[in-house]
């Protein structure tokens, strides 16, 4: 492993994280936001629902802005929940698959806002994996976990995903919002999905929804998705399609995290590519992708065969001398990209789609000295595992059967044995995945 690389690869993760923690942007939207503060009568009541990966550092920060709040709730993932705050229930659930803790907590929830009047408001904090930990079903509880199985495995994206299970919800697709009236829903919401979609992120509890049941069956179709015939009927009846009782105020993306990631990069000395914040295909293919322009990069500079060069060695045109950074010239090149990416499940293996990608880069590294790939939830928790996220460099194909790993979909335990995995353990935002390609000058 290049020891200078992945130290280069974990300054860049523990800055970039660290400038998109959701308490800077809730603290800034409160203090910026006269709307909240016009929002809420002095005589009514204020009730706080968070819910979401990021919810306990959400309600932390609200709570550290003084409002007042009455009565509170946050539905988070295990591990998540860092310590108590007052007048705030805290629960943790389970994600990527709901449970029965999280279902109860929804509950709780529910109840909280039932009965509320026209003078009394929600300050509901919403972030990325609501879907999965903010749920009442419609349908029994082992069907939605088997539902949301089946929607991981099959590799549909989460605008799909999402478009299904609102309508399988009490609580999605607008529907907790229409539970809270006549009471205000003041909803300000971590982006974890690609150009921020209020209505998807979190399947849209307090927004109006824009998918239809027409879409929701063509995509259950099209996966071949085993349902009752309660959950077609389910994904039948339309979700709320107005709400007058919501202000919603979005804050964090992708964007941000991919602009932080850079920035951390130029701090360290490499010059900065932004390649898209919109990354979305199976993380096998952006892993091959992103090594291709390592190994591209890395070709050029020890003068191998270009493109319409006859042979190695051959001089650069003007416009390649002007492009090419050499190796050895001193300087360092980082690309960065950010989205999601997906994982088509077939076989049994243990892992998340940052650790697929960073393997599937390592086939294109093999043998290239001076360059990594890496790539991260920035949640910290990829897939069902304890790790954010994985790392390669051009030796870690000479330490693993990668090609047997990738096929079983056994990331985690390839990236383990290779020193690979890289643990930041709960962060408390989720703003989506950053990937990285770093090349040494």
């Amino acid at each position: 492993m290049n020891q200078k690389l992945r130290a280069d690869a974990d300054r860049i993760i523990q800055a970039s994280i660290a400038a998109v923690m959701p308490g800077a942007a809730v603290e800034k939207a409160l203090q910026e936001s006269q709307e909240f503060r016009d929002f809420v009568p002095g005589d009514g009541k204020v009730v706080l629902v968070a819910a979401g990966k990021a919810a306990w550092e959400m309600a932390r920060a609200a709570l550290s802005r003084n409002i007042r709040i009455d009565e509170g709730i946050v539905i988070t993932k295990y591990g998540h929940v860092k310590g108590t705050l007052p007048g705030v229930s805290c629960y943790e659930a389970g994600h990527p698959v709901p449970d029965e803790n999280g279902f109860a907590a929804t509950e709780k929830a529910l109840q909280l806002v039932s009965g509320l009047g026209e003078r009394d408001t929600v300050l509901f904090l919403l972030s990325g994996g609501g879907s999965a930990l903010f749920e009442s079903p419609l349908i029994p509880g082992e069907e939605l976990a088997d539902l949301t199985q089946q929607l991981l495995a099959c590799g549909a994206d989460i605008v799909e995903m999402n478009t299904v299970r609102k309508r399988l919800s009490r609580v999605k697709g607008g529907r907790f919002a229409a539970a809270a009236a006549p009471a205000r829903v003041f909803s300000i919401v971590l982006s974890d999905i690609l150009g921020d979609p209020l209505d998807m992120i979190a399947s849209g509890p307090a927004y109006p929804d824009r998918s239809t049941c027409e879409e929701a069956m063509a995509i259950a179709r099209r996966y071949g998705l085993r349902l009752s015939d309660a959950a077609w009927q389910c994904l039948g009846r339309e979700t709320e399609k107005e709400l007058e009782n919501v202000e919603t105020h979005i804050t964090g993306s992708v964007r941000e995290l991919c602009r932080a990631a850079g920035q951390a990069a130029e701090a360290l000395g490499y010059q900065t590519v932004y390649l898209t914040d919109a990354l979305c295909c199976e993380a096998k293919d952006a892993g091959s992708f992103l090594a291709s322009i390592a190994k591209s990069y890395a070709r050029i500079g020890a003068d191998a065969v270009r493109p319409g060069s006859e042979e190695a060695g051959a001089e650069p045109t003007d416009n390649e001398k002007a492009d090419v950074v050499r190796p050895g010239s001193g300087r360092k090149r980082a690309f960065i990209a950010g989205g999601e990416t997906v994982v088509h499940l077939t076989g049994k293996g243990k892992g998340g789609r940052n650790q697929e990608l960073a393997l599937s880069a390592a086939i294109g590294l093999a043998g290239i000295p001076g360059a990594a790939v890496f790539s991260i939830g920035s949640d910290g928790t990829d897939g069902p595992t304890d790790a954010a996220g994985g790392y390669v460099d051009g030796d870690t194909a000479a330490e693993l059967d990668i090609r047997t790993a990738l096929s079983e979909h056994c990331s985690y335990e390839a990236l383990r044995q290779s020193g690979g995995l890289i643990i930041t353990g709960p962060t408390g935002t989720n703003v989506n995945d950053v990937a990285v390609v770093l090349v040494e000058g």
